[in-house]
């Protein structure tokens, strides 16, 4: 048997990433000292008319949220840009009537705190670097990052996605600020509800698009949960996904007679959006997150998604009460179409592209259009292409729009591009 070949199997691929993780993950977390003042800058978001949902948020749910309703939906009233600390642009929402911008930019910042303790975490990527082959083969066979440190890299992200996405929901609960409602998300169990109910393609793209199909109701204990409506939907959602997974491979491997391999190559851009994971699943199985399987290590009862949301919940709460969201007085600019051309126009940046599933779609639909892409960078959020004008550019910038993506030309100072690129280096040694 060959040990390297990629193979599909969950329950393994779990278990080889808390295995990593069981011995320690983060140690010593470095937040930034108080204050922290973040210039920002909002747009309102304009809904149809008669209607509460944006152009793209209503055209993503009639696409791919059935049986899903408008109104199970809660749409942003703001989408907002900032640059992080890390000098990267940002997007993200939130409602006027919640919680505000502070907590999509104290959830950003306490996802580079995490991440700068991954990387600093010399013993972990030691671990990393002594996986079998056997181990790497599940990796390359069951997930999407392959690698070890980008997977928990990843998941860290989409803890504090889920964050500040149900952050939307707030004026639903008791929380009072920002604090509480991590707190009271943690104590409540969302995040785990969370990695049950949602799939990941449904969770990033509605986060994307500033929406979020669910209802939260308070406990007499004051911990919050989905209502029966929204658990029922969110299963029905999944449900449908998986199916659909299982009719395109089975139509693939059967009436077409491919294997695996090849029915995911054909059907590239459909199992992409209705993910490959799924196509992959055994029928009749349901699929877990990764992080949320228990497991026995040394003897004892181990799961990685609570270790995730407690360090991730405590580093957000001496983070959020140091940061001071300040709004600029005037909105990004990006260049018309009709502006001289420049070397500058090859380079834009994809706040929202987070994994690399993100990455082969926003590549897609540049090189449907006919445009080279150069560089694609996860880190800095950084694309390169060639445009060929600055026409084709905006173009292109609505096309990726469309995909759910918020692209920007904004271009953080170039002294913070030189430092994230030496803290590359420096985490690659």
């Amino acid at each position: 048997m060959n040990t390297d070949a990629p193979r599909y199997d969950r329950r393994a691929a779990s278990r080889v990433i808390a295995g990593l993780a069981q011995p320690g993950l983060f140690g010593d977390v470095a937040v930034p000292p108080d204050p922290r003042r973040i210039e920002f800058t909002r747009a309102a978001v304009v809904p149809e008319e008669n209607s509460h949902l944006t152009y793209s948020q209503r055209l993503y749910l009639e696409r791919f949220m059935r049986p899903c309703r408008p109104q199970q939906v809660t749409s942003a009233t703001h989408r907002m840009t900032w640059t992080d600390s890390d000098g990267v642009p940002n997007t993200g929402h939130f409602r006027s009537d919640g919680l505000g911008p502070l907590v999509p930019i104290a959830v950003r910042e306490t996802v580079l705190a995490l991440w700068h303790a991954l990387r600093a975490d010399t013993a972990l990527a030691q671990r990393a670097g002594q996986l079998g082959p056997r181990d790497r083969a599940v990796l390359a066979g069951t997930t999407t990052d392959h690698d070890p440190l980008e997977i928990f890299r990843v998941g860290i992200e989409a803890t504090g996605r889920a964050l500040a996405q149900h952050a939307l929901l707030a004026r639903q609960t008791p929380y009072r600020d920002a604090v509480e409602f991590a707190r009271g998300m943690r104590d409540s169990g969302l995040f785990a509800a969370i990695a049950t109910r949602w799939f990941w393609e449904l969770q990033a793209s509605t986060y994307r698009r500033g929406m979020i199909a669910a209802t939260l109701v308070t406990q007499p204990d004051g911990t919050v949960r989905y209502t029966a409506e929204s658990v029922a939907t969110l299963r029905a959602m999944k449900d449908a996904t998986i199916a659909e997974a299982h009719t395109v491979m089975r139509r693939a491997t059967t009436v077409e007679g491919l294997s695996v391999a090849d029915a995911i190559a054909k059907y590239h851009e459909d199992l992409d959006l209705i993910s490959r994971q799924y196509a992959l699943l055994p029928p009749g199985t349901r699929p877990s997150c990764l992080a949320a399987m228990p497991h026995q290590l040394d003897g004892a009862h181990y799961s990685l998604l609570p270790v995730v949301v407690d360090k991730f919940v405590e580093v957000f709460t001496e983070i959020v009460t140091g940061c001071r969201p300040v709004e600029a007085g005037a909105t990004l600019n990006e260049r018309t179409a009709d502006d001289p051309a420049t070397a500058e126009d090859r380079i834009f940046y994809v706040p929202d592209m987070n994994c690399k599933h993100c990455v082969r779609t926003i590549t897609g639909i540049l090189e449907s259009m006919g445009l080279a892409v150069t560089e694609v960078d996860l880190l800095t959020k950084r694309v390169i292409a060639e445009f060929r004008s600055p026409r084709n550019r905006a173009r292109a910038f609505e096309a990726i729009r469309d995909g759910g993506y918020n692209p920007v030309a904004q271009r953080p100072d170039p002294a913070d591009d030189a430092e994230i690129a030496a803290q590359r280096s420096e985490s690659a040694v």
